[in-house]
């Protein structure tokens, strides 16, 4: 059976787009007739009807609005389809357009594949809309009575390649459906029939409603969009929809033409990976690697991070290509690639930017030290050796850091910085990094230092333990000990411990000197119980990764073991946040230790979390006022309120106080009034070495005699500057 062949009328008052159009719409086969104006067109018209209209807008005498106003009031025209071609872009232009009954727009200058493929769209759908007014009876009975027109109808929808579906809107049930969709959805055309849209696609019935309904009024042009269809078998397809509203009788049909894009979906996703991703590592290439950065430096704005660039280079790549062949290099740069992945967070990016060049980029909310752990990661992935091909071989890289905000703000420059800061790694001798900022490149290596100087000290025993008396107030008699690491560096003194202890805590380092400290203190306990200063309580500090990382349970037990002392000579002092780590581990482990009789202490209280509800879940004997309380205890009555809170608190819940930092009389004179249990600090005595301290003790060296003068001085009344007296 030969098609007739569509005819298409140009109306343009420019010879040359008539021109134009027409060449474009040849190869397709469609017979084209032109007209300059409105009543050359009309004329062309009268004799002979189009089946569809191309219109220019802007034309003189009879503009394209008036004269598609005219063809759409004529019944004998009012079904041929009109796409108006403007060079106009503005929604006014298009609402005027669609008002004068234009079913598509085309925008000059015209793309030849979007002309084809709307001419092409609308004459199926002036088919299908001709068949359906010829058939309305038949429609609104639902297909019941199939006559000779409908067979032809759908031989007709049946030859076409692209799936073709109609929905009456009023039940949203298939009334017609051709033979390519049948097989496109894997359903018989004749159980399509008993189905809703819904029950095909990926939209809800009640959306599919609402799409429909502003398809009919005229809110929704029906153009071509992607979505997806689901098959019988519950796979999905990927397809290009287009679809029309069409009166039948009382009902409104929506037919829509669905083409199965899956090819071009995923050629065109092994495109984008081609394009994205580097071939022989699946890393993201420079192009995304770039893309990926700008993206992360907006999201670092909005949450106020830093952002560092990480450029590495393999030392000495060459010689393995050069000595194992390229075949083993690109295995190398596979297994790198793999290792490299392992030392990031999920945010954080790996990318290749070519030859041996990777990149990282990572998210840092608490400054530059985030990136110096990445780096040190990289390199203790490396030193394992790669096995390749059988060849073992060991690599090493240099790594140049910048960071974002404090180097650049852009991609580019900061990729350019951290390539810069990778060649003065190299010339520092590689297998190391470095920061492209001097001054945090001098704080990095300062903090390296410090670390590798503290691993030194862990190995050689360069720490010791100094001793600082906790007085018991009302008898003025040394009532126990806390225990104080001090590092005695080579060449630099006694260290700070805000120096140092930090960076154990940091790098876990704690854990193990942790453990030193209490088998330290419990071997001098037992030291002082065969001597002439006899057993006295000693209180040691505890870091929340003891609980984590290391077996504190074991080791106090064993540290206790081993000396042969009382449990209740050994306290241990943790802070309000080391509690919260892993809480119910925590709580069992200080159970366990309670039960044998250890002392817990809860250190700088009044500064963490201070809820009432973890002093009644965990196993606490003491509470210790943090000495920013105490420095204005006299002076201030926020501070004074805050300590007689934390003494009434601790005293109804049967533990005892320890107020921290006590350096005046006048200080003492007011714990001393409000029932303070014991007092540490300078007023008595600073930390001190063993020797000096056990000279100390043998004296039993008191605050003051009991009912001395002192003791009444301290007993007298004490006022707050600028307040009233507490009570």
């Amino acid at each position: 059976m030969i098609r007739p062949v569509a005819t298409i009328l140009i109306v343009d008052d420019e010879v040359r787009s008539c021109k134009l159009l027409e060449a474009m719409l040849a190869p397709e086969g469609y017979r084209t007739l032109c007209a300059a104006n409105g009543d050359e067109a009309l004329a062309l018209i009268a004799q002979h009807a189009p089946d569809l209209i191309l219109l220019d807008v802007m034309m003189p005498d009879m503009d394209g609005y008036q004269l598609a106003s005219m063809l759409k009031a004529d019944p004998a025209t009012a079904s041929v389809p009109i796409i108006m071609v403007t060079a106009l872009y503005d929604r006014a232009a298009r609402l005027a357009g669609l008002d004068a009954g234009a079913e598509e727009f085309l925008t000059k200058p015209v793309d030849r594949a979007e002309l084809w493929l709307r001419v092409r769209n609308l004459l199926r759908i002036k088919a299908f809309n001709d068949f359906l007014q010829n058939h309305s009876a038949i429609l609104e009975r639902e297909v019941l009575a199939r006559t000779a027109d409908l067979q032809r109808f759908r031989a007709a929808m049946d030859a076409t390649a692209d799936s073709i579906v109609m929905v009456n809107r009023r039940t949203m049930r298939f009334v017609e459906a051709n033979a390519t969709a049948a097989r496109m959805l894997g359903y018989p055309r004749e159980k399509l029939f008993e189905m809703s849209p819904a029950q095909i696609g990926v939209t809800s019935l009640e959306r599919l409603e609402l799409a429909y309904d502003a398809l009919i009024a005229g809110h929704d042009s029906g153009d071509l969009r992607e979505t997806r269809v689901r098959h019988k078998d519950g796979s999905q397809i990927h397809v290009e929809v287009h679809r029309h509203a069409h009166r039948a009788g009382s009902d409104w049909i929506i037919v829509s033409v669905i083409r199965d894009i899956t090819e071009r979906m995923e050629v065109q996703r092994r495109l984008h990976r081609m394009a994205h991703y580097d071939a022989l590592t699946g890393l993201p290439n420079r192009t995304l690697f770039y893309e990926t950065l700008t993206k992360t430096l907006a999201k670092s704005k909005e949450n106020g991070w830093m952002v560092a660039v990480l450029f590495i280079d393999l030392d000495h790549f060459k010689n393995v290509n050069d000595t194992l062949g390229h075949a083993v290099g690109d295995e190398l740069l596979r297994q790198l690639s793999n290792r490299l992945v392992q030392c990031v967070r999920i945010r954080d990016t790996v990318g290749r930017l070519g030859g041996d060049e990777f990149a990282l980029i990572v998210m840092m909310q608490e400054g530059q030290q985030g990136a110096v752990l990445i780096a040190n990661k990289i390199r203790d992935v490396l030193r394992a050796p790669f096995d390749l091909k059988g060849h073992e071989v060991a690599v090493t890289a240099s790594i140049g850091i910048t960071v974002h905000p404090v180097d650049a703000h852009d991609p580019e420059t900061l990729i350019k910085y951290a390539d810069t800061a990778m060649y003065r790694a190299k010339q520092a001798g590689r297998d190391t990094f470095r920061f492209f900022t001097a001054q945090m490149n001098a704080d990095v290596l300062a903090r390296l230092d410090m670390e590798t100087a503290l691993r030194r000290a862990i190995e050689n025993e360069e720490f010791v333990l100094y001793y600082q008396p906790k007085v018991h107030v009302p008898t003025g008699e040394v009532a126990g000990l806390e225990a104080l690491l001090r590092w005695q560096r080579p060449g630099h003194g006694l260290v700070s411990p805000q120096a140092f202890i930090p960076i154990l805590e940091e790098t876990g380092l704690i854990v193990r000197l942790g453990n030193w400290v209490i088998a330290t203190a419990c071997r001098q306990i037992s030291r002082w119980m065969h001597s002439g200063v006899g057993p006295i309580q000693v209180a040691v500090n505890v870091a929340g990764r003891q609980f984590v990382e290391g077996d504190l349970h074991g080791d106090v037990v064993k540290a206790l073991n081993d000396n042969g002392i009382p449990a209740e000579l050994l306290e241990l002092e943790l802070t309000e946040s080391s509690l919260m780590v892993n809480t119910e581990h925590t709580i069992a482990t200080l159970q366990n230790l309670r039960a044998r009789g250890v002392q817990i202490s809860i250190d700088d209280f009044g500064t963490g979390y201070s809820s009432l509800a973890y002093l009644r879940r965990f196993p606490i004997d003491k509470l210790k006022i943090d000495i920013a309380f105490i420095r204005d205890i006299t002076t201030n009555p926020d501070d004074a309120a805050i300590a007689l809170a934390i003494i009434g608190m601790a005293h109804s819940l049967k533990l005892d106080v320890v107020a921290e930092g006590v350096e005046t009389e006048a200080q003492l004179a007011y714990l001393h009034r409000h029932h303070c249990d014991q007092i540490q600090g300078y007023y008595y005595s600073p930390p001190l070495p063993v020797p000096e301290l056990e000279s100390m003790l043998r004296e039993k060296k008191q605050l003051w005699p009991p009912g001395g003068e002192v003791a009444a001085r301290v007993s007298a009344p004490l006022s707050i500057a600028g307040a009233h007296p507490l009570r």
